[in-house]
C-alpha cells in the first residue's frame, strides 16, 4: 500500500526532477552535459524509488514517464512505425543477476542471450521500403523523432539502397557515432575557429547530425545565382564544406529491428546476419551465449580492453536472442524487459582540487563546482566537475587543496568521489558557501525550510537566471526559435539590447544594429557594419514564434515544473492564459497530467508582478495567448479518451490535437471515468488497466472511424 506523501518527500521529488530535467536539457539540447552518467543514474533511481513509495507524486511530465529525448520543429517530426525504447541500466553482477531472474520467471530456463558493445552515440531509425532508404530519424521521445534524412546523404556508411532480396518494409535501429580520432580532430577544429568543443563523442555526433546543412547549401546556391561578392561565396562555401566534412566522418552501426514486412526472423543474431547481406554496417563484436557465466566473461573482456577500442563505449548490452521470447517478455512504459545495459564502473584518477566556485542556474539554484589541475581521464582532459550542493561537499569530506579521486563513466564530465585523506599536509581549507549570488550580489538562501539547495532569490534581474530563461524560450521544447541560442541570448543581455525576456518580441533591426554579435563588416560599397545573417534569422523566427500553440507559450514562460505534457493538458482544459491564471489550485490539480505540486507552482508564478509584465508585453507584441478556435462540429465533446502506442499517419501530439479539435478531452492515464482507450499496442500498462476496468478499447487502425464517423460507430468496433 502506498504511503501518504510527506513534505520532505515532496521537496526531494522537486529537487530530483529539477536535477534530471536540467541534465537532460543540457545533454540533448545544449550538447554540454554537466553531470556524469553515474550521477544521473543515481538521481534517476532515487526518483523511481520515491515515486514507487508515493505514487501521487508522479505527473505526466515526470522524467520517469518519458524516454528522455524530444522531437523538434527544427527538423520535420516523423513517427516511427514501431516505438523505439531506451534501456534499463545495471551496474554490477548482482543487478544483472536480478534482471536474469526476472527473465527466468517467464522463460523458466536460461535462454540464449546476445551480448554486444554499447556504443556511445546518437540513436537513429532507418526506414527502407523495397530496399530503398525512405528516411532516417532520431529516436526523439520513442514515438516521434526528427527527420535527418537529408544530412545522412553525407554519411557514407548509411546505404541508400540495400543489396540482395530486400523486404517490402524494414525499420532498422542503429547508432551514429564518431571514432575517437575523428572526435579529437573535430574538437581541435572547433577550438581553432573560436567555438566551444563538444563535451563527448555522443554530443558531437548529435550536434553534427542535427545541423541545418540544407540551409547552408541553399544560401551558397543563391549567392552564386545572385553573383554575390567572391568573399561572401568563399565564406559560405567554407561553412558548407566544414559542415559536410564533419558529417562525412560520422559512422553508423546497426543493432536492432523495428517493423519488418516480407521477412521472417527467429533470433536477434539472424537479424544481424540479414543486415550484413543487405549491406548494412554491423558490429563484429557481438556474441551469442548460453549461460550467465559467459555473459560475465564477455563483460569482463571488454571492460579490460575498452580504452583500446577506436570508439567510445560505456558498457555492454545484453539481449534475449529469441524474438518470440522478446515478444513474450514485452516492455514497460519506457524500456523493454528483454534487454538491459550493463554500465562499466567509472575509471578512477587523482588530481589536485585548486578551488571550489559556484554557478547559478535558470531557477536560481546555486551549484558549486570543482576547479582542478588538468587531468587526463578516459581519453579526455578535464578541469571542472560539478559538486551539486554544500551537503554533498560535506558528505564527501572535500577540502580546497585536497588531492581528490575523480571518476568518469561514459562522458567527459567527471564525478569527484572524495579526498585522498592520507596525504593531507594541513594547508587544505574548508569550502564556505558564499552568502551572496556571484552574478547579482543578492543574498542566497533556502527557498523552503529543509531544502538541500540554496538559491538566488533575485529571479527577475539576476543575469545568470535571465540568460538561462531567455535561452530556454528558444529551445525546441518551448518556442523553437532558430537563432535564439545560448550565445545570442547572452549577447542580447550583455550588450544591453534587452533588459529581460518581456522585451524579446519587440526586437527590431535597429536594436540589433547596436550589437557586434548581430552585425558584420560590410563589403565594398556597403556601410561599415551591416545586419548579420543571425539577426535576420532571429527576427523572422520571432514572427513565426508568435503563432505557436498555447502549450508552447506556457513552457516558454519557465513556470517551474510545467513541461510539455502538463502544458498541453492546461491548454486543452482552459484554451487561454487568462483562464489558467484565474483557476484555483484545486481546479488545476484536478487536471490529468498536472497534480497538486504543479498546480501550486502555477499559482505562485502568476502571483508575481514581473511575470504579469511578461505576459502583457508578449500579448501586446502579437504573441497568441489562446488556443486557435476549433472549426466545425464537436462530435466528441466531453468524451474522455486515452491514446497508448502509435496511430499510423499521426504524431502523438497530432492524434491528440485531432481529437481535441473534435471536442474530446485527451488524458494521459486511464481511470474509471475514461470513455475510450485507443491502442497501438497491447503490451502496455494503460491497455492492461483498461481491460481491468472494462473500458472500451479501440485498435489504432480504427482511428479514422472515430474521427470521420463519430464515437458511436467507433464504439461498435471497440473491445469491451
Amino acid at each position: 500500500m502506498a504511503s501518504k506523501v510527506t513534505e520532505k518527500a515532496k521537496a526531494r521529488w522537486l529537487e530530483l526532477v529539477e536535477v534530471i530535467e536540467d541534465a537532460r536539457r543540457r545533454y540533448y539540447l545544449l550538447d554540454r552535459p554537466t553531470i556524469s552518467d553515474a550521477e544521473y543514474d543515481q538521481a534517476y533511481r532515487e526518483l523511481e524509488k520515491l515515486e514507487e513509495k508515493f505514487p501521487e507524486l508522479i505527473s505526466a511530465d515526470s522524467p520517469t514517464q518519458s524516454v528522455g529525448g524530444s522531437a523538434s520543429e527544427l527538423f520535420e517530426p516523423v513517427e516511427h512505425l514501431e516505438r523505439m525504447f531506451s534501456l534499463d541500466d545495471v551496474f554490477d553482477d548482482e543487478e544483472l543477476q536480478a534482471w536474469v531472474d526476472r527473465v527466468l520467471k517467464v522463460t523458466k530456463k536460461i535462454p540464449e542471450m546476445l551480448c554486444e558493445l554499447k556504443i556511445d552515440g546518437l540513436a537513429v531509425n532507418l526506414l527502407y521500403e523495397d530496399g530503398i532508404l525512405k528516411r532516417v530519424a532520431t529516436r526523439g521521445d520513442g514515438y516521434v523523432g526528427e527527420d535527418v534524412t537529408y544530412n545522412t546523404q553525407f554519411v557514407s556508411s548509411v546505404p541508400r539502397k540495400l543489396t540482395g532480396q530486400a523486404p517490402s518494409v524494414l525499420e532498422v535501429r542503429g547508432e551514429i557515432f564518431f571514432d575517437l580520432k575523428d572526435f579529437s580532430l573535430l574538437n581541435d577544429q572547433a577550438l581553432q575557429a573560436g567555438r566551444s568543443p563538444f563535451a563527448n563523442p555522443r554530443n558531437a555526433a548529435a550536434g553534427t547530425l542535427r545541423q541545418r546543412i540544407d540551409k547552408r547549401e541553399a544560401e551558397l546556391f543563391q549567392a552564386n545565382q545572385d553573383s554575390k561578392t567572391s568573399t561572401k561565396i568563399e565564406r559560405l562555401k567554407k561553412e558548407f564544406d566544414m559542415a559536410a566534412g564533419a558529417l562525412r566522418k560520422l559512422q553508423l552501426v546497426v543493432h536492432g529491428i523495428g517493423r519488418h514486412e516480407g521477412v521472417e526472423l527467429k533470433t536477434q543474431a539472424d537479424s544481424y546476419r540479414l543486415f550484413k547481406e543487405f549491406g548494412l554496417p554491423t558490429s563484429n563484436d557481438f556474441l551469442v551465449v548460453k549461460s550467465f557465466d559467459e555473459v560475465k566473461k564477455y563483460i569482463k573482456k571488454y571492460g579490460e580492453s575498452r580504452h583500446r577500442l577506436t570508439h567510445e563505449i560505456d558498457g555492454v548490452v545484453v539481449k534475449i536472442n529469441e524474438i518470440l521470447l522478446q515478444q513474450n517478455l514485452g516492455a514497460t512504459s519506457r524500456t523493454p524487459r528483454w534487454a538491459v545495459a550493463y554500465k562499466y564502473p567509472p575509471e578512477v584518477v587523482r588530481t589536485k582540487l585548486l578551488d571550489i566556485k559556484v554557478n547559478v542556474g535558470r531557477t536560481g539554484r546555486i551549484t558549486p563546482f570543482a576547479v582542478m589541475d588538468p587531468v587526463r581521464v578516459a581519453g579526455s582532459t578535464v578541469t571542472n566537475a560539478t559538486l551539486h550542493n554544500l551537503s554533498e561537499i560535506e558528505r564527501k569530506g572535500i577540502l580546497i587543496g585536497d588531492m581528490i579521486y575523480l571518476r568518469k563513466a561514459g562522458d567527459v564530465i567527471p564525478e569527484v568521489m572524495g579526498p585522498v585523506v592520507e596525504i593531507r599536509d594541513g594547508s587544505e581549507k574548508k569550502f564556505k558557501m558564499p552568502n551572496i549570488c556571484p552574478e547579482c550580489g543578492s543574498k542566497i538562501s533556502q527557498e523552503k525550510s529543509g531544502d538541500v539547495d540554496l538559491r538566488c532569490p533575485n529571479a527577475e534581474a539576476c543575469p545568470a537566471q535571465l540568460r538561462e530563461r531567455l535561452f530556454h524560450v528558444g529551445t525546441r521544447g518551448a518556442l523553437d526559435i532558430e537563432g535564439l541560442g545560448y550565445r545570442s541570448a547572452e549577447a542580447l543581455l550583455t550588450e544591453n539590447i534587452l533588459k529581460n525576456e518581456s522585451e524579446l518580441f519587440n526586437l527590431t533591426e535597429k536594436d540589433l544594429m547596436k550589437s557586434d554579435y548581430f552585425t558584420r563588416a560590410g563589403g565594398k560599397g556597403e556601410e561599415k557594419r551591416v545586419l548579420g545573417k543571425n539577426a535576420e534569422e532571429l527576427l523572422s523566427q520571432l514572427e513565426v514564434a508568435k503563432t505557436r500553440a498555447l502549450w508552447r507559450i506556457l513552457v516558454a514562460l519557465s513556470i517551474r515544473h510545467v513541461g510539455p505534457t502538463a502544458a498541453q493538458a492546461l491548454a486543452r482544459e482552459f484554451s487561454n492564459i487568462e483562464s489558467i491564471e484565474k483557476a484555483s489550485v484545486e481546479q488545476l490539480a484536478e487536471i490529468d497530467g498536472v497534480g497538486e505540486v504543479i498546480a501550486v507552482s502555477i499559482k505562485e508564478w502568476f502571483s508575481e508582478q514581473w511575470h504579469q509584465k511578461i505576459i502583457k508585453s508578449w500579448a501586446k507584441a502579437g504573441v497568441q495567448m489562446r488556443e486557435a478556435k476549433s472549426k466545425g462540429p464537436q462530435p466528441l465533446k466531453d468524451k474522455l479518451i486515452v491514446i497508448t502506442g502509435s496511430v499510423t499517419g499521426y504524431s502523438r501530439d497530432g492524434a491528440k490535437e485531432t481529437l481535441a479539435q473534435l471536442g474530446a478531452k485527451v488524458s494521459s492515464s486511464v481511470s474509471k471515468n475514461t470513455d475510450l482507450v485507443i491502442y497501438g499496442r497491447v503490451d502496455g500498462s494503460k491497455y492492461s488497466k483498461a481491460v481491468s476496468l472494462a473500458i472500451p478499447r479501440l485498435g489504432a487502425e480504427h482511428f479514422a472511424v472515430l474521427v470521420e464517423q463519430g464515437f458511436e460507430q467507433a464504439a461498435q468496433l471497440a473491445e469491451k
